[in-house]
């Protein structure tokens, strides 16, 4: 059932159409009723006015005509009626029969009784009808009635069509013994010939029955049934005009879904994935709010870029730049970082909000995304220098653990969710004194990652707008760390990578080049 609603909701012409054809099949259903009533109504009124004629002509017959007979000098009864006598004075020649009496009385029902007629039928006697005048149904029914086997009371012809309904019942005349002397005036044989129990004739009644009066019958129905059905027209049309509408406006919501979905799309490019997806999931406003929380801070940029930038071609760096920020989101994006900004060359990046794993294991995030982001510049290095790009970018890095205000700031027009503070401050410091290829901690980031990483105090420096002495941590990226030298396929290109290397590992590499060089 509910695949077949949905069926017909999805196509509201189709409901439509079974609306019209349920209401075209009322009045086929409405016809089958009122035929089987009008069948039903005239059987019964047929019934009933035979029932009726037999009782009178059987009261006549018990407390008239017997008393007639049995009295001294009385006339005799006869089955003359005045309309089959030629001469007025045969009239006093007898009484009239059970029989002839019923003849009268059918004439005057059949006048009184609209829609009803009665005949008597008699085929061998010449008092109403001759056999000649007789119907195919009466001819019929005289021969069924007769017959020794017939077992049916009467017999019932049945017609009707779109606009009346017709029902015929023939009852057979019984021949009765106490009638046998009864004799015809005019010298007509009597009926002593007849054998008791012989179908004299028959009894017909005719009863119609007009559709007017049928449907008069039903006349609240009908006007019940009428304005149903003009009420169910009008509401299925009033649903297919909505079905109209909501299909258009489906179809308009699919656009600006679609819409929004590709504008939506575009945004989240200008957003970092967690802010995104915390604005769209309603977990943040888009109005100025701040908390303090603890991050760890990211900053780096790219060592002698404005150089860099004058050796190459605007659409070469472009090209190169989109690449790094690129490559450098994709590993910010795996350790849960959120991109504050690009600015310039510099990236801005914090571990710890919108969604936060605890302190020190923010600050681990932080320490392994510095880690495979520099590794990943090593590789990329390689890379560029295939392509010919003679100065790759390489960046500098570093990294702050402390209490920071962040969350949205601008105007109500214009908002920038960043962070701010001392803190974050500092973190661009300690890039500001890491060499390129190279990653600078502080003290607090390097104590919940000491295990990550070898890294060496460097002395305690001030730095401009923090008031207390600060010891940065140098990372020395060697072993798994750091690929310390590379060389080209054929051999003829050497690069050995001096930053993030103890002193004495730097004079070890610097003696063996020289020598190398003594050699050619």
């Amino acid at each position: 059932m509910q695949k077949l609603i949905d069926h017909l909701t999805a196509h509201p012409r189709q409901l439509y159409l079974v609306a019209a054809t349920a209401i075209t099949l009322l009045p086929v259903a409405l016809w089958l009723d009122l035929n089987s009533l009008s069948h039903h109504n005239l059987h019964r009124q047929a019934t009933g006015l035979n029932r009726l004629m037999d009782n009178i002509r059987s009261y006549y017959a018990s407390n008239v005509e017997v008393f007639v007979r049995d009295a001294d000098g009385a006339q005799q009864a006869t089955l003359l009626y005045r309309q089959e006598v030629s001469d007025p004075e045969q009239l006093d020649a007898g009484v009239p029969s059970a029989e002839t009496a019923a003849i009268a009385l059918s004439e005057r029902f059949s006048e009184i009784l609209p829609g009803v007629t009665f005949r008597y039928v008699f085929d061998d006697l010449g008092t109403e009808a001759s056999a000649s005048d007789l119907s195919p149904f009466e001819r019929n029914a005289l021969t069924t009635l007769r017959d020794p086997d017939n077992k049916r009371p009467h017999l019932v012809q049945e017609q009707g069509g779109l606009f009346g309904h017709r029902l015929t019942m023939a009852t057979p005349l019984i021949h009765a013994e106490d009638c046998a002397d009864c004799v015809a005036v005019g010298g007509t044989d009597t009926a002593a010939s007849w054998p008791p129990e012989a179908v004299r004739g028959l009894q017909i009644v005719h009863v119609r029955q007009p559709l007017s009066l049928n449907l008069s019958s039903f006349k609240f129905l009908l006007t019940y049934m009428l304005v149903a059905g003009f009420l169910v027209v009008t509401f299925a049309r009033h649903q297919l005009q909505l079905a109209g509408k909501f299909r258009d406006a489906n179809k308009e919501l699919t656009e600006n879904n679609a819409f929004l979905a590709d504008v939506s799309l575009k945004i989240s490019k200008y957003l970092e994935p967690q802010v995104y997806r915390s604005i769209f999931e309603g977990e943040k406003d888009a109005s100025i709010s701040t908390e303090r929380k603890k991050l760890t801070v990211f900053f780096s940029d790219i060592k002698d870029f404005t150089a860099t930038t004058e050796r190459m071609q605007p659409e070469e760096l472009t090209a190169l730049l989109n690449e790094y920020f690129s490559e450098m989101g994709l590993i910010a994006a795996k350790h849960g970082a959120t991109i504050d900004k690009f600015i310039g060359d510099a990236i801005v990046a914090f571990v710890g909000d919108p969604s936060t794993q605890g302190v020190s294991e923010d600050a681990r995030a932080c320490v392994r995304m510095a880690l495979e982001m520099q590794q990943r510049l090593d590789e990329l290095e390689q890379i560029w220098r295939a392509r010919g790009v003679e100065h790759p970018f390489r960046a500098r890095m570093g990294l702050n653990t402390g209490y920071c205000n962040v969350g949205n700031f601008g105007s109500e027009t214009r908002m920038d969710y960043t962070i701010i503070g001392a803190e974050a401050n500092l973190a661009a410091r300690l890039e500001g004194i890491a060499e390129p290829g190279g990653i600078v901690m502080s003290y607090e980031t390097y104590a919940h990652a000491r295990d990550l990483v070898d890294a060496e105090p460097l002395e305690p420096q001030h730095f401009k707008g923090i008031s207390r002495a600060i010891t940065p941590y140098r990372v020395l990226r060697h072993g798994t760390n750091r690929r310390a030298a590379s060389a080209t396929e054929h051999g003829d290109k050497l690069v050995v990578e001096m930053q993030g290397l103890d002193a004495a590992s730097r004079e070890k590499i610097t003696a063996a080049v020289r020598a190398a060089l003594d050699e050619v």
